[in-house]
């Protein structure tokens, strides 16, 4: 397997064998509670692109903490506590936020466009020259589970 990108920490390795099927700047209030951060880059990967070395060191915690049944699973290092993945549940997607997840966040493509940003976020759009959604891009199809 080729391998496009690589995180993880020193007891768990997490690659992609692919470029991501989706990449933005997150502005959810999820993302936000999260990690700290006012956006966040966030790449999706469709499930099977995406290889972890140790799953039996995986502790998976809810991504939403108001929707702990939701379809998004955190991903943690059982040893150390780093944050490894966005497990989907439904096996659609794998997520890595490059900057979190033990990424060059440098050899991530830049961000195409904002997601989930509205008015209420109590600061100014973005003007980067990137498209501002209130959502997902509108083009973007979620891939079959598994």
């Amino acid at each position: 397997m080729s391998v496009n990108y690589a995180g993880g920490c020193a007891h768990v390795h997490v690659t992609a064998s692919a470029e991501p099927i989706d990449n933005h700047e997150c502005h959810c209030n999820v993302c936000k509670s999260v990690t700290g951060q006012q956006m966040t880059h966030v790449a999706f990967f469709n499930h099977g692109d995406v290889k972890v070395d140790h799953p039996e060191k995986i502790k998976r915690v809810p991504f939403n903490a108001n929707n702990p049944d939701g379809p998004l699973e955190i991903c943690l290092c059982t040893d150390c506590g780093a944050v490894l993945m966005l497990d989907d549940k439904q096996g659609r997607i794998r997520v890595a936020v490059p900057n979190v997840m033990g990424y060059d966040d440098a050899t991530f493509p830049k961000a195409s466009y904002h997601a989930f940003w509205d008015e209420t976020k109590g600061y100014a759009k973005p003007a980067d020259g990137r498209p501002v959604f209130e959502g997902l891009r509108p083009e973007f199809v979620w891939p079959q589970g598994a």
